[in-house]
C-alpha cells in the first residue's frame, strides 16, 4: 500500500493542520510514493522497538521522533542512531501528536479507558462530571490506567467536575474551570499555581495517560490492506 493513501486516509482523520505551531506532527521520514507492506502504532521508538519492526514498514507514532531541527546526525546518540537504522530497514515514520490529541486521545481516555462522558470540549481540554469524593476518583484512576501511587495536590475533597488532558497539560492550569484537573509532567510551580487558584490536581503520568495511542487509532486501521501491528515503546521511568 502506498503511503499516500495511509497519509491521506490520517489527515482526514485527525488533519495535520490542527497540529501546535510548535509541533512536528506529519511525514517525518520516507516519501509519500513509497509502498509498505507493515503498520506499526506506538506511543514513541526507542531502539528495542525498532529492531523488532520489519523492513519496509510505516511506523505511526503520536510523539515526533524529530521534533526540533538536527544540526547534525551523530549516530551515537538519540535520535540519529534512531534514524539510521530506520533508514537502512527503508522504515517510514508518521506523527499524529497534537492533532490526535486535540481531534481523539482526550476524549477517548476520558471516555473508553476511565469511564466518564465527556459533556464539553474547550479545545485540547474535555470536561467531565464525577460527582465523589477526590479519593474515589485516584481509585478509579489507579484501576484504570494500573498506576500504584498518584502524585496529587488535593484542595477538593468533592469533585463534581473534573478536566483532563493526555499527556502534559500543565501550561493549562489558568484556563481550566472546574474542581481538579488530571494530566501529567506537573511542575512544582504548577501544583503551587493550581492550589492558589482553588484547583486539585492528579498527575496520571504522561507515559501512563498517553499509552492508549495505539488502540484509539487501530480501531480505524484495521480494515486496511495490509497487516497493522499494535505494539508500544517502554516508560523510561521505573518506579520503586
Amino acid at each position: 500500500m502506498q503511503i499516500r493513501e495511509i497519509y491521506d486516509l490520517l489527515d482526514e482523520l485527525s488533519p495535520f493542520s490542527l497540529q501546535s505551531e510548535w509541533d512536528n506532527s506529519g511525514l517525518l521520514i520516507g516519501e509519500l510514493e513509497n509502498h509498505v507492506e507493515y503498520i506499526f502504532l506506538s506511543l514513541d521508538i526507542d531502539s528495542d522497538f525498532i529492531d523488532k519492526v520489519e523492513k519496509n514498514s510505516l511506523i505511526i507514532t503520536h510523539h515526533p521522533l524529530i521534533f526540533k531541527g538536527l544540526k547534525k546526525i551523530d549516530y551515537s546518540i538519540y535520535p540519529s542512531n534512531i534514524i539510521k537504522k530506520m533508514i537502512e530497514k527503508n522504515i517510514s515514520l508518521i506523527s499524529m501528536h497534537t492533532n490526535f490529541d486535540f481531534t481523539h486521545l482526550n476524549r477517548y481516555v476520558t471516555e473508553n479507558i476511565l469511564g466518564y462522558e465527556v459533556n464539553l470540549v474547550d479545545n485540547f481540554i474535555c470536561y467531565f462530571r464525577v460527582d465523589s469524593s477526590l479519593e474515589s476518583l485516584c481509585l478509579n484512576i489507579k484501576k484504570k490506567l494500573g498506576i500504584k501511587h498518584l502524585r496529587i495536590s488535593p484542595v477538593h475533597k468533592y469533585i463534581k467536575n473534573c478536566a483532563i488532558v493526555t499527556g502534559s497539560g500543565g501550561d493549562l492550569i489558568k484556563q481550566i474551570d472546574a474542581d481538579c484537573f488530571l494530566s501529567g509532567d506537573f511542575k512544582y510551580h504548577q501544583a503551587l499555581e493550581a492550589r492558589e487558584n482553588g484547583l486539585s490536581i492528579v498527575d496520571i503520568g504522561h507515559y501512563e495517560s498517553e499509552k492508549f495511542f495505539g488502540e484509539c487509532l487501530m480501531q480505524y486501521l484495521k480494515n486496511l490492506p495490509l497487516k497493522v501491528i499494535m505494539s508500544n515503546s517502554k516508560n523510561p521511568f521505573e518506579y520503586i
